[in-house]
């Protein structure tokens, strides 16, 4: 950033010959760290919060609107558009480096599909109107469409979700009422605002296809960028790491050739991150002091208390103690058979179950329920990845593939079975913050080949 982006809007940078400088401009450019500290946080945050409402966020609101020209800059890099408007700010993002990971992570089906017939039917409705008229109009939207309706308890269900989900966004606000009454009666009394200008805001990445004419063809361009520059960046800013081993030959040339150099650092410098890059892959990692609290690194924070996340950590140094390399995707990845998976499970729910603090009676129980669990967090968290794997008898069962990155927790050995349980939940091994670039996201032992890739 030039020193003169720090003058008032006008005022012409001085000449080289001229006079001093005022000691109020000096105090000018002092404040510029803040200011690079305060765009980085609100990328950081408009990364994870991609609707900023009016009402609700108003100084986040002014803050964009302080920093428009750095964040519209930073934001670009990433094929990504930012809307300010008075009292809503926009982040519209390009497809997500992992689609399928982040449909397993989202609303339910029918929510997202009731999502849409209620935006359809949102757009021919006055600014003020009743959610059983709302909801009405999106039953002849199904109807239209050929979707069945039911009016059963299961429906409502997912139409209060896409309410919520609408509500969240600003593109229908409650103003009487309470929304979670509709559950229990189509006719609750509640009045509702429209914001029809923020309807055509609702789709990230509309791409450039029309979906009437080709919808294969326009899905496939809305779930996936076709820019593999973008790709890369956006994976390192929205996902937890990048793996070597998972990427094209595109992806592994930019991770190559232009993560450190003017593509990947400089984007993580305007995110105040900081870039980790092994020969596993690259990660842009949070500093201890960019956060307070875990929720604003985003909707899966790792490690983390709780049964799940502390089921997910045991499997981790199991996997590092049992786990197999054969035919693993790349250089430190070890492999379980779901069933060991499982098996493994059911022994740490033993140990864990009873006393003060024991695990969740539903998940001890259910081994399959918990490794259902533990297989969204690591698979949504980028830690691990299922793959179907041949049988003897023909049929495919999937293995799991434990991510380089899970070495960094292995060497704790939490894995070491416990007699008996007596402490309190607090006892939980506790979240831990994000590493630092020295304490490194990847394995201590792989590094890179390339001496290139580690200037002095």
């Amino acid at each position: 950033m030039s020193e003169n982006m720090d003058l008032p809007a006008g005022e012409p940078a001085p000449a080289s010959d001229a006079t001093p400088p005022h000691p109020e401009h000096r105090r000018r450019r002092a404040w510029r760290p803040e200011a690079d500290a305060e765009v980085a946080a609100l990328l950081r945050r408009l990364a994870t919060t991609c609707w900023l409402i009016g009402g609700r966020h108003d100084e986040l609101i002014a803050a964009v609107r302080r920093n428009e020209h750095a964040l519209r800059s930073a934001v670009a890099r990433l094929g990504w558009v930012l809307i300010v408007e008075r009292d809503l700010v926009r982040l519209r993002k390009s497809p997500p480096p992992r689609p399928q990971a982040w449909a397993d992570q989202g609303p339910s089906p029918a929510a997202c599909s009731w999502f849409f017939l209620l935006l359809a039917a949102a757009e021919s409705m006055p600014p003020r109107t009743a959610v059983g008229h709302l909801v009405t109009q999106a039953h002849a939207a199904a109807a239209e469409a050929g979707l069945p309706v039911h009016h059963d308890i299961t429906e409502r269900r997912a139409i209060l979700a896409a309410l919520h989900m609408l509500d969240d966004r600003g593109v229908i606000e409650r103003l009487d009422g309470d929304l979670d009454r509709y559950l229990h009666d189509e006719q609750a009394p509640v009045l509702l605002a429209i914001h029809h200008t923020r309807l055509a805001y609702v789709i990230a990445n509309p791409g450039t296809l029309d979906p009437a004419a080709d919808p294969h063809a326009w899905l496939e361009q809305a779930q996936r960028e076709p820019d593999a520059a973008r790709r890369m960046r956006r994976a390192l800013v929205d996902d937890t790491c990048v793996h070597t081993a998972l990427l094209d030959d595109a992806e592994a040339q930019w991770l190559s050739q232009r993560v450190r150099g003017d593509d990947g650092g400089p984007l993580a410098d305007a995110f105040g991150l900081l870039l980790e890059r092994r020969a596993e892959g690259a990660a842009f990692v949070v500093p201890d002091e960019a956060f307070r609290h875990l929720s604003e690194l985003g909707p899966m924070p790792f490690p983390a208390p709780g049964t799940i996340a502390h089921a997910a950590l045991l499997l981790l140094d199991h996997a590092a103690l049992h786990g197999t390399a054969e035919n693993a995707p790349g250089p430190g990845w070890r492999g379980l058979k779901e069933e060991a998976v499982v098996a493994a499970l059911t022994a740490f729910g033993a140990d864990n179950a009873s006393g003060r603090g024991g695990w969740s009676t539903e998940y001890v129980q259910d081994p399959l329920v918990l490794a259902g669990k533990v297989r969204d967090l690591l698979t949504g968290t980028h830690l691990a990845q299922l793959a179907p794997t041949p049988q003897a008898d023909g049929e495919t069962m999937p293995r799991w593939w434990f991510a380089p990155t899970t070495g960094r927790w292995a060497e704790e050995g939490t894995a070491q079975p416990k007699t008996a349980r007596t402490r309190s939940r607090r006892s939980t091994p506790p979240p831990k913050h994000p590493p630092t670039l020295q304490q490194g996201l990847f394995s201590a032992t792989e590094t890179d080949e390339n001496p290139e890739e580690h200037p002095a």
